[in-house]
């Protein structure tokens, strides 16, 4: 008789993304960019890998201290860390996005 195969461990839960970003907002935005007005989507499942991905806006300013206006990133959120972050680019799904403030 074959022993029956151990069950996946079930999926984790969407991450607390407003919570999570307003901690280490630092992960995101340098301090010296200075986030203003910072809003995050919902936390959708990574297509490929177990993370979830979030998408996050804050107006910020350059090193020279001039305006950059509103700049969007994706994150990737792993065991409620951001693990990864990037800028968004045109063939990115962040413009249909729903956003909260944080």
């Amino acid at each position: 008789m074959r022993a029956k195969a151990p069950e996946p461990p079930p999926p984790d839960l969407p991450p607390d993304v407003r919570q999570i970003v307003h901690e280490r907002l630092e992960s995101v935005f340098l301090a010296s960019s200075y986030p203003r007005n910072v809003r995050v989507s919902p936390p959708l499942r990574e297509l490929h890998g177990s993370g979830w991905t979030a998408c996050v806006q804050a107006e910020i300013t350059s090193a020279t201290g001039q305006p950059l206006g509103t700049q969007t990133y994706r994150v990737t959120i792993s065991g409620g860390l951001i693990v990864d972050r990037r800028r968004t680019q045109v063939d990115d799904t962040c413009a249909p996005e729903t956003f909260e403030p944080i």
